[in-house]
């Protein structure tokens, strides 16, 4: 060894190499699940496991790949339905409500968004309101 470079492990392998063959060995197994399970919420939940194990890129070129191999019609319709899907009612917090609703809020479409933060604002005491608009605005104003 020229002293530059010492192994993270027995074989040989940096931590980042091991990183990345664990999350994309998740990404595999949970594809593999889904193709056995062939069942909806199987490929739904599919979805999460992308987002967090995946960058943005790589989802892409999987995104691409997948559409390519249908027929130009089927593409289409899937791309569509995709696209305007949006996020679904937000689920029960894995951590607290502010992670979760962020979490959320990546996913929705944006009509989506505002008819929850319209029906949330609403919904509010009026001294919560006046509490979120003063936070709302004081931040347009920093």
């Amino acid at each position: 060894m020229d002293g530059l470079y010492t192994p993270a492990n027995d074989r040989g392998h940096s931590a980042s190499v091991n990183r990345t063959a664990n999350r994309l060995d998740s990404v595999s197994r949970s594809l593999g699940y889904c193709l056995q399970l062939d069942d909806l919420d199987a490929w739904l939940g599919l979805a999460t496991i992308l987002r967090a194990r995946l960058n943005v890129r790589e989802r892409l070129a999987l995104a691409y790949v997948a559409l390519r191999t249908l027929p130009t019609h089927h593409a289409q319709s899937a791309a569509k339905a995709a696209i305007s899907a949006g996020a679904g009612q937000p689920i029960a917090p894995l951590f607290n409500y502010m992670d979760e609703a962020a979490f959320w809020a990546d996913m929705a479409a944006p009509d989506e968004r505002e008819a929850y933060c319209l029906a949330s604002f609403k919904a509010m005491p009026y001294e919560r309101q006046a509490a979120f608009l003063d936070f709302v605005q004081g931040r347009l104003a920093a």
